[in-house]
């Protein structure tokens, strides 16, 4: 059996890329067996897998439209037309086409949402199906709330709601997840979509969440995927969280409603702690929890030898642009 996970393991759970002044070797390896999907000035857009590139040459021209790899640079040139809605339906089209032949198990877990790739800051170059976009490893959105309750008899004065993925959910099925939890989706508001997933969720009143929920700033990060996450393993997710927290009444009882929760329990900080520590979050999960207890001052420098690392995970420096490079509160 594997020891208990201290924070810093958490953090490099979720924040798995490796930092190429900090691991050199394990950073130069894995880009090795990567592309780098770039428009047509060079701008980076995501990191491709080998394998992802080879299906996607093997796609007929007339699905994929033309491709562009340079094999010295580890670059592919693709979806390269005149509009955003042009692109968006080209990648559409081989996402389709990759379902249909089952090229991709991912894929399986088709959500008919779409999600946004940035050009710039604040320009949408195109958007891909969800459960696509790790396929081309390009930035991923969401927002994340931890909920709590004010209760004077437990340490640190405050109880935190976890929710427990339903066991029959495609990815990390039956793991703990933060209070509320979502996607975001092409020109979707943050807040907008946080109170809709605390609706679908938790059954959490919409004129609530108006009242108390209270974005807190954003973390970003690149985990690899694993088993759990449904489909191939391996896969780049480059992602930023708008995240929120919110006091709720201490008689307010939340009910799983759309299917995607099985449960909710109230716990103590040290409950929380412990279920951290023996893996059972969600990884990205985990990590939101991390950055809860460092702003409510639970972990600090002198209890966590490990702080400023932590925080630099939390915050990393990630090249491909979007609106997590200006920390704005919308999309």
């Amino acid at each position: 059996m594997p020891g208990p996970m201290s924070n810093l393991d958490i953090m490099k759970e979720a924040d798995a890329f490796p930092y190429p002044d900090k691991e050199p070797e394990a950073y130069k390896a894995l880009t090795k067996t990567l592309y780098t999907l770039v428009w047509k000035d060079g701008q980076p857009l995501g990191y491709m897998l080998d394998s992802v590139v080879k299906q996607l040459l093997a796609t007929p021209e007339e699905i994929r439209g033309p491709v562009t790899v340079d094999e010295a640079q580890h670059t592919v040139r693709a979806f390269e037309l005149p509009t955003e809605a042009e692109r968006t339906a080209l990648v559409a089209r081989l996402m389709q086409y990759w379902r249909e032949n089952h090229a991709f198990d991912i894929l399986r877990g088709w959500r008919d949402e779409l999600w946004p790739v940035y050009v710039s800051n604040d320009e949408v170059l195109y958007s891909a199906e969800r459960s696509g976009t790790g396929l081309l490893g390009i930035m991923r959105y969401g927002v994340h709330m931890t909920a709590y309750v004010k209760d004077e008899t437990a340490s640190h004065g405050i109880k935190i709601l976890v929710a427990q993925r339903a066991a029959n959910k495609s990815t990390y099925p039956s793991m703990l997840d933060n209070s509320v939890a979502g996607g975001l989706m092409t020109g979707e508001d943050p807040f907008e979509c946080i109170i809709r997933e605390a609706d679908e969720e938790a059954d959490l009143p919409e004129t609530l969440m108006r009242e108390r929920a209270k974005f807190t700033g954003m973390v970003t990060y690149i985990y690899i995927t694993d088993e759990r996450a449904g489909g191939e393993a391996g896969q780049i997710y480059p992602e930023t969280q708008w995240v929120y927290d919110i006091e709720l009444p201490a008689d307010f009882a939340p009910t799983p409603k759309d299917g995607e929760v099985a449960g909710f329990y109230m716990w103590t900080v040290e409950e929380v702690q412990e279920k951290l520590a023996q893996g059972k979050f969600k990884p990205n999960c985990a990590l939101i929890l991390v950055d809860f207890f460092i702003r409510h001052k639970i972990l600090t420098p002198e209890n966590e030898p490990d702080y400023d690392e932590i925080v630099k995970r939390l915050h990393r420096k990630l090249p491909f642009p979007g609106p997590h490079q200006v920390g704005s509160s919308t999309v």
